[in-house]
């Protein structure tokens, strides 16, 4: 065969296919090479900046020594935020990688959004969920055991999830709450609360000797063995807040630990009860009564009959 003879058609394809590489890898290392390095770059720094703040949340897990089921909800917390962020970076790194090589992304992005949308009407409520529910571990609002009011209702916190929280009332009942409708949190189990008892006295009484005699028996309270752990302050005697009438109102506040408070007034109510007894203090009558007297002067002979 001569150097002037035609190359056969095997020859040619493969000398095409061998141009069109050479072209495509020339393209893939002057453009496509400084996608992907920039791109793993980026994921590089998101993954530091996501190890920062699972490593701070994991620090502050191992702190709480004394608090298990706290320290179990932050390193799940921490699980969960991982496994988020890395799926984000991952994902990152495979388009930016599909667009280097030269792979049309059309296609994909349609049928993600296509899905994602499907997915959002759906689901809407249960990623609304979640996030809620993430954000109530972090940010260590209300735990296993604490006494809360949420939604409208008021309980004890028996299980919490990402995505429900499970209460129980003081009926015994049973409610399953979604965290998305966790729109205020009011905890009554945290630092300490505040024991007030408004006594209704009779205005007979004199002032300054209820008063005395409140002040000795919320004391007698405070320093009584079972409840002196219980009682953190002093009580507060306000003094007369309300005149109704014949009725005075004494507020009496006395700062206990958080979710104890009944037990301190049924005690505080039980020797009120018993010392105004004793002492002659009428307590107050929030209802209005009629006394009739009989007249001393007046003769108590009933008229006979026939008379």
């Amino acid at each position: 065969m001569q150097l002037s003879d035609p190359l056969p058609q095997d020859e040619r394809t493969l000398h095409s296919l061998e141009r069109v590489w050479s072209l495509d890898l020339n393209h893939f290392l002057q453009h496509g090479l400084p996608k992907v390095a920039f791109a793993l770059l980026i994921a590089f720094i998101l993954q530091r900046i996501t190890l920062f703040f699972i490593r701070r949340i994991i620090r502050n897990a191992d702190k709480l020594v004394g608090n298990t089921q706290r320290a179990a909800q932050l390193r799940t917390a921490a699980g969960i935020i991982r496994a988020l962020a890395y799926t984000v970076i991952v994902i990152y790194i495979a388009v930016q990688t599909l667009g280097a090589v030269g792979v049309p992304l059309g296609p994909f992005i349609a049928s993600a959004g296509v899905i994602g949308l499907g997915i959002s009407f759906g689901a809407q409520s249960i990623f609304k969920d979640m996030l809620t529910g993430i954000f109530i571990l972090i940010e260590d609002q209300y735990n296993v055991g604490d006494t809360v009011k949420i939604a409208g209702l008021q309980g004890t916190v028996e299980d919490m999830t990402l995505r429900v929280t499970t209460l129980r009332d003081g009926d015994g009942t049973l409610n399953i709450i979604p965290n998305s409708q966790v729109a205020t949190v009011q905890n009554l189990s945290r630092q300490y609360s505040v024991a007030t008892l408004n006594l209704s006295v009779d205005s007979s009484a004199n002032p300054d000797t209820v008063m005395a005699a409140l002040k000795q028996l919320a004391n007698d309270v405070r320093n009584d063995p079972a409840f002196k752990d219980v009682v953190l302050a002093d009580p507060d005697i306000l003094g007369v807040d309300k005149i109704a009438g014949r009725e005075v109102i004494y507020p009496i506040n006395m700062r206990v630990k958080a979710n104890q408070k009944d037990g301190v007034l049924r005690e505080l109510r039980r020797r009120i009860i018993l010392y105004f007894d004793k002492a002659g203090i009428p307590l107050g009558n929030t209802q209005p009564t009629l006394i009739l007297q009989k007249d001393p002067t007046q003769n108590a002979q009933a008229p006979t009959l026939g008379s």
